[in-house]
């Protein structure tokens, strides 16, 4: 279930904010301070830009032209003293250290780049300007810095470090870490209102893609069972939806294509019906015609010859129609079974004792081979009316003096009743459509018969849970597959 949820569009935008608000406050953090320290260089520098000129008047370094060593060695020592954030340093004209203030054990360069220099005093607003520490092999820091005696009889420079090592430790003691902490605290500030604030936003988005999602998966509930596996195990709701839309799209296709094909068997069989109702109604027009026309010169054996065709073909009208209403009423599922279990060897029985005088009269002989005791769970009168219809073909197709034989036997859950007659079979290109309303084939006799008994006969069974098939076997061989009754409850199992 977690894992599901983590699947979600709304869990993985939720999941892509957090680390893009996590990159972009690590990376504000890091130039805030960068941008920090930049801007404090900037102002020591812009305050104490002039601090190396002060220093050589106000301690009255030179003296009749010339610089003042023992006033040189009590600035030094003054200012470790009262300002050890900054360094002093003497330099003759190539930039040679001469004298220092800091501790000589932590001087790492014996020569200052005159470079940044003479730029400053060049230009004194190019402000921060970096120069040489002589602390370090490659560290820059700002600088003040003046010409000593004077600048028109330079003999070296006044080189202050604004920066010393003692500030550096206390900025990084203090100073930093402050702004470590308010960074931090801006980060998880700015991380927490993002965060709410996407997931807000995040959430009226999606909100209406899962809408769409429960409104295409309700649609698709709606319009048949869904009986096939789940085939989407990665991506997010827009994949699911797709794969949805994908499924909902076929079972479209199929629906349509079934609608085609429904629309054409209605075609079919109003073609159909048209032509049965019309051949009987025909008849029975001509005969009651030709009695009423010629009823003073017929004398009475052709009057009861007429009246007899007349009653035969309004009773096949009468079966006609009621096939027809029958098999509206099974496509649409307004007949349903009445299942219970029962010995269905036993009905096959009775049903066979039923026809016996009619095969007897057709000269075919009905013999059941096999009669196994297999219980099923099924509507008596529906398979009842079904066997009559199968054995009643069988009867009609058998070559005389032949036999139409019969069988129970338990099969794969269930029991299997066979109809074969010995007659000439079914051809291959109609074995598929047999089951097909009014379908007969192309040699078949039309008479007494609309084509619609094996379609009644196949969705009676199939209204049972169970099977028809037909093969050839010799002849043809018609199966009804019924499921099995359960020993215990009676119920299909």
């Amino acid at each position: 279930m977690a894992l599901s949820v983590f699947r979600t569009l709304y869990a993985r935008l939720a999941i892509g904010l957090f680390l893009l608000l996590l990159v972009v406050g690590g990376l504000f953090t890091f130039l805030s301070l960068t941008s920090v320290r930049e801007y404090s260089a900037a102002v020591n520098h812009q305050i104490n830009r002039d601090l190396a000129r002060n220093l050589v008047s106000d301690r009255n370094l030179v003296t009749d032209g010339r610089l003042n060593r023992d006033a040189m060695k009590q600035l030094f020592d003054l200012y470790m003293a009262i300002n050890p954030s900054i360094e002093i340093y003497l330099l003759d004209t190539d930039g040679t250290i001469l004298s220092f203030s800091a501790n000589p054990d932590k001087i790492k360069r014996n020569r200052v780049s005159l470079g940044p220099i003479r730029t400053l005093l060049e230009n004194p607003v190019a402000y921060p300007l970096p120069g040489d520490d002589p602390r370090s092999h490659d560290r820059q820091k700002v600088f003040s810095v003046t010409p000593v005696p004077s600048a028109d009889n330079p003999t070296g420079y006044l080189y202050v470090v604004l920066r010393g090592e003692e500030f550096d430790l206390a900025e990084s003691m203090v100073h930093s870490n402050r702004l470590l902490k308010m960074g931090a605290g801006a980060l998880v500030v700015s991380l927490i209102v993002g965060l709410l604030a996407g997931l807000v936003f995040f959430r009226l988005l999606t909100r209406r893609l899962s809408r769409l999602t429960e409104r295409v998966e309700s649609f698709e509930r709606d319009m048949s069972p869904d009986t096939t596996p789940d085939t989407v195990n990665k991506g997010d709701d827009i994949d699911y939806l797709a794969s949805r839309f994908d499924r909902m799209a076929e079972r479209i296709v199929a629906q349509l294509d079934l609608l085609k094909h429904k629309d054409a068997q209605r075609r079919q069989l109003v073609a159909q019906v048209s032509h049965d109702l019309r051949t009987p109604l025909a008849s029975i027009q001509g005969y009651i015609e030709a009695l009423q026309l010629k009823q003073e010169t017929l004398d009475a054996g052709e009057r009861a010859r007429f009246l007899d065709v007349a009653l035969a073909e309004s009773h096949r009208l009468g079966r006609l129609v009621e096939e027809l209403f029958e098999l509206a009423a099974l496509d649409a599922r307004e007949k349903q079974p009445d299942a219970e279990p029962f010995v269905v060897a036993e009905l096959l029985y009775d049903v066979v004792q039923k026809h016996r005088p009619e095969a007897a009269g057709a000269g075919i002989e009905l013999t059941i081979v096999a009669a196994e005791p297999v219980r099923v769970t099924a509507d008596i009168a529906m398979t009842e009316r079904v066997l009559d219809n199968l054995i009643g073909n069988a009867i009609s197709h058998a070559p005389n003096a032949t036999q139409v034989t019969l069988a129970v036997v338990a099969r794969e859950g269930g029991a299997a009743i066979t109809v074969a007659d010995a007659g000439p079979g079914i051809k291959a290109d109609d074995l598929d459509h047999v089951f097909e309303p009014f379908y007969q084939a192309a040699e078949a006799s039309r008479s007494g018969h609309a084509g619609l008994g094996l379609a009644i006969a196949q969705r009676l069974v199939v209204l049972q849970s169970g099977t028809l098939s037909v093969r050839n076997a010799g002849g043809a061989e018609f199966t009804i597959w019924l499921p099995q009754a359960d020993p215990a409850s009676g119920n299909a199992s």
